[in-house]
């Protein structure tokens, strides 16, 4: 991101505000694939587990162009975000599926459920998108918070959900045992 910025500023294209890559690993070596201006989903679900201090004032500093006076507090555990789909995502799905055990994984510690392609009908919360939830826990190292993200993720069901159970696993094995 930052050779991104400093070119930006090197050509005079002043930003203010989000700016999201979303990046490809290949031969351990990162690939751009797209620039957002917008928070990428659910890829900043971790960031925002970890985030420790109020983001209004951070996201006020932005448009004010005081950004560098912020400091922020980051919890320093690992975090990860496994979503939970909707069956036959990213092709045709179908919705109003509804959605049990929210309760008990938001019991479970240092997880938390953000919700995507979810509606709330007749008292109940059911199915409305492909990508349905973003089950995100924090950890002592990756390991933990991939085990604390799936036994949240665990909790929750409908009909026709699933969810990668690889998350984080090459990150475990790039990383070696520093996580």
């Amino acid at each position: 991101m930052i050779p991104t910025v400093r070119g930006m500023a090197r050509e005079g294209r002043k930003y203010q505000g989000v700016l999201y890559a979303g990046l490809m690993i290949k031969d351990d070596k990162p690939k751009v694939l797209e620039f957002n201006a917008r928070f990428g989903d659910p890829e900043a679900q971790p960031l925002l587990m970890r985030l420790k201090s109020d983001l209004v004032p951070v996201l006020e500093a932005t448009i004010d162009g005081k950004l560098s006076g912020q400091k922020m507090e980051l919890d320093a555990r690992s975090s990860v975000c496994v979503v939970m789909a909707s069956g036959g995502y990213p092709g045709s799905y179908e919705k109003g599926k509804v959605i049990s055990g929210l309760e008990e994984a938001a019991e479970a510690g240092d997880a938390f459920v953000f919700h995507a392609g979810t509606a709330f009908k007749e008292g109940r919360i059911v199915t409305n998108g492909g990508r349905v939830l973003g089950v995100t826990a924090l950890g002592n190292g990756i390991q933990e918070a991939i085990q604390r993200a799936y036994e949240a993720a665990a909790k929750i069901t409908w009909e026709g959900a699933y969810y990668r159970k690889d998350i984080g696993q090459k990150a475990i094995r790039r990383m070696g045992k520093r996580w």
